[in-house]
């Protein structure tokens, strides 16, 4: 069996973004499957719970795709937007109801949001252009 080559600093990079998403998705999801939204409408908490899968299923992807970083192409970076497109929704939410309690632990998700995406997608980008 061939010995693989270590991966590259922007490799790791990535996979260490990925692998961060892909924690918080999979945990995020279940716990919003699990919990729903109460104290709503049963529309709701239908829509919310539905989405709690897709978000553990994106947590899926991002496994699958920090394993097998070396060979991601375009998917690392549509990764990135959706990521980074979730963060503006919060940015949206934030701006026309304003910021949920505890104010520290809402911040603490967006930030990630907005910087790991862009990291993980430069990172990808310079790994790209040094082969």
């Amino acid at each position: 069996m061939p010995v693989e080559m270590p991966l590259s600093a922007s490799q790791l990079v990535v996979r260490i973004c990925l692998f961060l998403f892909t924690a918080i998705a999979l945990l995020g999801g279940t716990l919003q499957f699990v919990l729903g939204q109460p104290d709503t409408t049963p529309r709701l908490d239908n829509v919310h719970r539905f989405l709690a899968g897709i978000y553990f299923g994106t947590g899926l992807i991002c496994l699958w795709s920090a394993i097998t970083v070396r060979q991601q192409g375009t998917l690392v970076y549509l990764i990135a937007l959706a990521v980074f497109m979730a963060g503006l929704g919060r940015v949206v939410s934030m701006s026309i109801v304003g910021l949920p309690e505890p104010k520290a632990l809402w911040i603490g998700y967006l930030v990630p949001e907005l910087l790991l995406p862009i990291v993980m997608a430069a990172a990808h980008y310079l790994g790209t252009q040094s082969k």
